[in-house]
């Protein structure tokens, strides 16, 4: 029997304009089990139906908003391109790198005992391309920070429309997934398409296991924790 006594789980989300931090929100409406808190750095429509907080803020003061909120988990699903940085190693380390461990390190000190991250498959410190090689970075940094609970999510090319953000690359490759997606097999696997709103799923599910530990999800696993979203 379902406990009907049970408080909802706390969430904050950072990424909320992004393709994946979007889904997050669409995935909460209707739901009571979950109370969402989303922290951006500009003003963007909400879901319909969304019962949610939304926090806008510089990001030099979301540690204040993250202490302020004391959620009990979080999302991040920060990320820019190499396009949007405009071509400059300092600017996108600024967003994929800074600004996530400055969420992060705000977070563990604020009491968040769950944290949940969008990273990418091929993500790897010795990785040539700058985008993979940022990504493993924090991974890497990610770990030392010592949460309860920390999940790295690993997806392949990610489907879905953007808000404001076209990517040509990942449009060609959308159009191509349904033949070239079971021509993946082995190792090749985790780098098959998958729908933001799965990741979305995926993200939520994992926060809301309580067993410690960090873990790592490709998009296998990310599958398996959305199931138990949907549940």
């Amino acid at each position: 029997m379902a406990d009907n006594t049970a408080q909802p789980l706390s969430i904050a989300l950072v990424g909320a304009t992004g393709l994946v931090g979007r889904m997050v929100m669409e995935e909460v409406v209707g739901r009571e089990d979950v109370r969402l808190t989303g922290i951006s750095r500009r003003e963007f429509p909400l879901p319909q139906g969304a019962k949610m907080e939304m926090v806008v803020a510089d990001p030099s003061r979301w540690g204040e908003v993250i202490a302020d909120v004391r959620p009990q988990a979080m999302i991040c699903a920060l990320g820019t391109t190499w396009k949007r940085a405009g071509r400059d190693e300092e600017a996108f380390r600024a967003v994929d790198q800074d600004l996530v461990m400055a969420v992060a390190n705000a977070a563990k000190e604020h009491g968040v005992e769950r944290f949940a991250c969008v990273s990418s498959v091929g993500a790897n410190i010795a990785a040539k391309s700058l985008y993979l090689r940022v990504k493993g970075e924090v991974e890497r940094d990610l770990a030392k920070v010592k949460f309860k609970r920390l999940d790295i999510i690993k997806p392949g090319l990610l489907k879905g429309a953007r808000a404001d953000d076209s990517r040509a690359g990942e449009g060609i490759a959308k159009v191509l997934s349904p033949i070239l997606d079971p021509l993946m097999m082995g190792g090749l696997r985790d780098m098959r398409s998958i729908k933001g709103a799965e990741v979305a799923a995926g993200a939520l599910g994992l926060v809301s296991r309580k067993a410690g530990g960090r873990f790592e999800h490709n998009n296998d696993g990310i599958k398996r924790a959305a199931r138990e979203w949907y549940k």
